[in-house]
């Protein structure tokens, strides 16, 4: 079984993504952490995140994998919480948008899909692109003021409220006008707002869908 849930920046995918993984015991693959991960080491080894040449370069070299609580590792190495960070977030849709470096990560998310009985993964196009056939799609949704407000909180950082919405919505518009692999709902996906919904809330109408279609 796969399960697709997309959506943009700081919807709740990977909150929702490994509840709904947990309860039904299924792997979690979170495909934002691959790139995020690409995004890391070409800061760490001074490439110009928009030289598509040279991060996919990087990203062809890279041995991608996940621990056993879905965190991201990178030839051995831990990369969490490290790829969370504001240099990271700030390149990530500059080095994502690249086809070279979406051409070598793709494979690599369908291989971890075919490894095991079925995964909930998510994404930017995880329904339109890497799983066009995934048995059920989601895609998440929520205002750009309130997921600034979820991030914020997230960093301990209501403060930078207003720069980190124009970040958000920067972003938006860099995943959704990309040539290769936009932000879009994809075909028979189904939509959750998520404005005023925890994350439980989204989990359990997701579980909700699942179980009752299964």
């Amino acid at each position: 079984m796969i399960i697709a849930i997309d959506g943009p920046a700081a919807a709740g995918k990977s909150t929702v993504a490994r509840r709904v993984a947990g309860e039904l015991g299924l792997a979690l693959l979170d495909t934002g952490a691959m790139y995020r991960a690409v995004t890391l080491l070409a800061l760490e080894r001074g490439l110009d995140p928009l030289d598509g040449e040279a991060c996919a370069a990087l990203a062809r070299t890279l041995g991608i994998d996940f621990d056993a609580q879905g965190r991201i590792v990178v030839d051995g190495r831990a990369l969490e919480p490290r790829i969370r960070a504001a240099d990271v977030t700030r390149s990530v849709s500059l080095v994502a948008a690249h086809p070279g470096v979406r051409a070598a990560i793709v494979p690599v998310q369908r291989l971890r899909a075919a490894l095991g009985r079925g995964v909930v993964a998510e994404g930017r196009d995880i329904g339109s692109v890497v799983f066009p056939d995934a048995e059920h799609k989601f895609f998440l949704t929520a205002s750009a003021a309130e997921r600034a407000r979820r991030r914020a909180a997230e960093l301990g950082t209501p403060e930078a409220l207003a720069q980190i919405q124009a970040e958000i919505e920067q972003r938006d518009l860099l995943d959704s006008t990309r040539r290769d692999s936009p932000l879009v709902r994809a075909r028979g996906a189904i939509a959750i707002d998520t404005d005023g919904l925890d994350p439980e809330g989204v989990a359990r109408a997701i579980l909700e869908h699942v179980h009752g279609t299964s």
